[in-house]
């Protein structure tokens, strides 16, 4: 798998760490980062995305004038 390095504040990296109960910065971010991703897919899982949006709002009909 290939890995990207990304530099983060180091108040930051702790919050995560702490967060997570996790001693080292890189497994502390891969949790909270595929905790985040898993809650994405079931929350569009349950809801749709945005292009279910015609699905959830009736196609109203125009009203005729005259």
């Amino acid at each position: 798998m290939a890995q990207v390095t990304v530099s983060l504040d180091a108040n930051l990296a702790i919050d995560a760490m702490m967060l997570s109960g996790t001693r080292n910065p890189q497994d502390a971010v891969e949790l909270i980062l595929r905790d985040f991703l898993e809650r994405g897919r079931r929350t569009e899982t349950r809801t749709g995305d945005a292009a279910d949006g015609h699905r959830v709002t009736p196609d109203r009909p125009t009203v005729q004038e005259g």
